[in-house]
């Protein structure tokens, strides 16, 4: 049975709502979801069927997601990896396809043929998921249309159990609200977009992945270690080691590195207030 306690997982408007809701929402009208997939390089996921009604968290390239409905050229979807609900493009979606491979560079160009010194059509974002019909030298040919080179990408079951590596790589991306690319990531898209590289799925928001990230530590913890989450509230970052965090945040306006003491005390007293809990994750978790 779908959760109803938090709304932004609940596939319902008042205009339109999963069928499996019927009795339980009111809705104008109950569908049946259809399997699509995210075809574009990366996409918008807003609250309202509107551009300007605020960036709720991005859609990527092999992004499989549930479509319940369109108008005026915006689609009703839940995204399947976090089950965040929202109004995507429709011009993003096309039919589900079998991603093979996964973008492992920060950004990678597509092009229109196997070519570097053609000019480039748009580009790929780490993590982004491709189907691959075919190699012609150094590039490989998508599905989606265009072509990548070949070795910005690995097959799509390889991961990257380090995340906290991951998140280094990162540094200096500049800090967006909603963001999950490489152009532009917040907290917890940081956080999701590392986790999922390493195969641990997580929810979107900071305090989602409080509820459901790992095993609480003790407050007093002076043995933290590489990998260990640190929330307060409204606010995540990992750790890189006992004492250095790497959060994206509005302070640097980007991905950055700092002493985590320094992190706690400007929080405090200027945003999120204080820690509310570190969590370690169980490595068994990646699959």
């Amino acid at each position: 049975m779908l959760d109803l306690s938090d709304p932004r997982l609940v596939p319902a408007r008042p205009e339109i709502a999963d069928i499996r809701l019927r009795g339980r929402v009111d809705a104008a009208r109950y569908v049946v979801g259809e399997a699509r997939s995210v075809v574009v390089p990366a996409a918008p996921l807003t609250r309202a069927p509107r551009f300007d009604a605020g960036l709720e968290t991005e859609a990527v390239m092999g992004d499989a997601v549930t479509f319940y409905g369109a108008d005026e050229g915006f689609a009703f979807v839940q995204l399947a990896h976090d089950g965040y609900v929202g109004y995507l493009p429709e011009a993003a979606l096309g039919p589900v396809g079998g991603p093979t491979h996964r973008v492992t560079a920060l950004r990678s160009f597509l092009y229109p043929g196997p070519d570097l010194k053609l000019p480039a059509t748009g580009y790929l974002t780490l993590g982004a998921r491709v189907q691959v019909q075919d190699s012609v030298g150094d590039f490989h040919r998508l599905a989606t249309g265009g072509f990548v080179f070949a070795g910005h990408c690995t097959a799509a079951d390889v991961l990257e159990p380090d995340y906290a590596g991951t998140a280094e790589r990162l540094v200096g991306t500049p800090y967006l609200w909603g963001g999950r690319t490489s152009l532009g990531l917040d907290c917890s898209g940081l956080v999701q977009l590392c986790l999922a590289l390493a195969g641990i799925a997580a929810p979107r928001d900071a305090d989602q992945q409080e509820r459901g990230l790992g095993e609480p530590l003790a407050p007093d913890v002076d043995g933290l270690r590489r990998g260990d989450v640190v929330f307060w509230r409204g606010h995540v970052g990992l750790m890189l080691d006992a004492t250095r965090l790497i959060h994206a945040n509005g302070h640097h306006m980007a991905v950055a590195v700092e002493p985590l003491a320094e992190a706690v005390a400007r929080i405090r007293e200027k945003s999120f207030g204080p820690v509310t809990s570190i969590r370690r994750l169980n490595p068994s978790a990646a699959s």
